[in-house]
């Protein structure tokens, strides 16, 4: 190895190799790191949410362990499987965090959790993820606008269901200015939400998996 190593051809390469290994062992190691600290922001992000839209005192269970999970359920809007988090209190059910799906954005899918209580009202909506337009559809938005707010407390018949439209389409619900698909395709959505979860309460809330 002493021959070898005086030889500047072969010391040369055997220093690239080193440096080579070296370097993509320190890449490997960085994008796991990235990768896991991704997970835990996106999953601190999650339960920040579920919190958000049913607080912390309401429940007594592990709210993101006891979850359902359901196929891809066209009246929600989905094409993948999602789970369904339920919130319980001393065993018995609260509410439950629904994925929904409003396909017909301006832009695209709107991602909403939609938290509905074991009654049928709405716990709150929050937009997990959209690309509607910044400035105008974004609005949906809690962070940039009050508008998804407005839903807490609603239900399936409160408003009546003609009522469960942007002002424009002859609905109680305002739509934004320069851009009504967005507000529409979202109030649709959870409307639609609301109307899978009275269907299929019984089964949302069964503590083993089953699927409505």
């Amino acid at each position: 190895m002493g021959k070898l190593w005086q030889n500047p051809v072969i010391r040369v390469g055997l220093m690239t190799a080193l440096f080579a290994i070296s370097a993509t062992a320190l890449v490997a190691l960085t994008e796991k790191a990235t990768r896991q600290t991704i997970a835990e922001n996106e999953y601190q992000a999650l339960l920040d949410t579920l919190e958000v839209l049913i607080p912390s005192d309401q429940f007594d269970n592990a709210i993101v362990n006891d979850t359902l999970t359901l196929p891809p359920t066209p009246a929600l809007g989905t094409t993948t499987p999602t789970l369904v988090y339920r919130a319980r209190q001393a065993n018995q059910p609260v509410a439950a965090i629904l994925n929904v799906v409003a396909p017909n954005g301006y832009s695209g899918e709107i991602r909403l959790l939609m938290g509905v209580y074991v009654d049928g009202s709405l716990a709150g909506v929050r937009v997990i993820h959209h690309k509607e337009t910044p400035g105008l559809g974004d609005k949906i938005e809690a962070r940039r606008d009050d508008w998804i707010l407005q839903f807490a407390g609603l239900s399936l018949d409160k408003p009546p269901a003609t009522e469960w439209q942007v002002k424009k389409d002859g609905g109680q619900f305002d739509q934004f200015t320069g851009a009504t698909i967005t507000p529409r395709a979202v109030v649709k959505a959870i409307r639609d939400g609301l109307a899978f979860f009275a269907a299929n309460r019984g089964k949302l809330f069964a503590t083993q998996e089953n699927t409505p």
